[in-house]
């Protein structure tokens, strides 16, 4: 069960700081990548990312809400990318695109938005590291949970586990204390939380709020 705050939600202005807070507390910084026409915002780019890899070891995971986020693998790579995460909706057969992140070194990981089905990813799933199942509409941190999305977890933990392939799946949008039990018990094992993190009035907190929820099991 590995924790990935994503760093949209913190405080920009000291984003070394609030990376540092948290880094000893979970398993991946959560990185994501808008180049406003994918999605309607722009984030951050390589600079921000080689000057986060000189302050930390932790395992980058890249969300790349891009058009074209292939031409980007190399940079990334040299900036201290580890997964590079792109969209079915850009890329309808990764395959491709699959191929050149590994032939840059990096892990790589397919997104599907609330909208896209889990049968257009179905056939793609022994390509990837990591899947990634959206529970909000990309783009803007700070978005309430969809939790119709919980059914292509349980259809991807299912298809994860009946082919023995090691392939994480990613919930990311929303999560906090209150749903991050429901999402494990969907099937997710890699739970990415913005501002239940970066917005607490403790950060380091929040996340062990977090690590014990999913950790938890009934005995019953």
């Amino acid at each position: 069960m590995l924790i990935a705050p994503s760093i949209l939600a913190a405080d920009f202005s000291r984003l070394g700081e609030e990376v540092n807070r948290v880094a000893p507390y979970v398993d991946l910084l959560h990185v994501d990548v808008m180049d406003g026409h994918f999605v309607p915002n722009i984030s951050l780019g390589i600079p921000v990312i080689e000057s986060l890899r000189a302050a930390t070891d932790i395992k980058f995971d890249c969300h790349l809400m891009m058009l074209n986020p292939d031409f980007y693998f190399a940079p990334l790579r040299k900036a201290g990318a580890d997964i590079v995460t792109v969209h079915l909706e850009v890329f309808p057969d990764p395959t491709e695109v699959a191929a050149k992140a590994r032939a840059e070194g990096l892990e790589f990981g397919i997104a599907i938005n609330p909208p896209t089905p889990f049968s257009a990813l179905e056939p793609y799933m022994e390509l990837c590291d990591m899947i990634v199942v959206m529970a909000v509409h990309p783009g803007f941190g700070g978005q309430s949970f969809i939790p119709e999305v919980l059914k292509k977890v349980e259809n991807a933990r299912n298809l994860v586990e009946s082919n023995d392939l090691l392939t994480d799946i990613e919930v990311d949008g929303g999560i906090g204390a209150a749903n991050i039990e429901r999402v494990r018990d969907a099937g997710a094992n890699v739970f990415v939380a913005g501002s239940a993190v970066f917005n607490a009035a403790d950060s380091t907190e929040a996340v062990r709020h977090l690590r014990t929820a999913v950790e938890s099991r009934d005995e019953a």
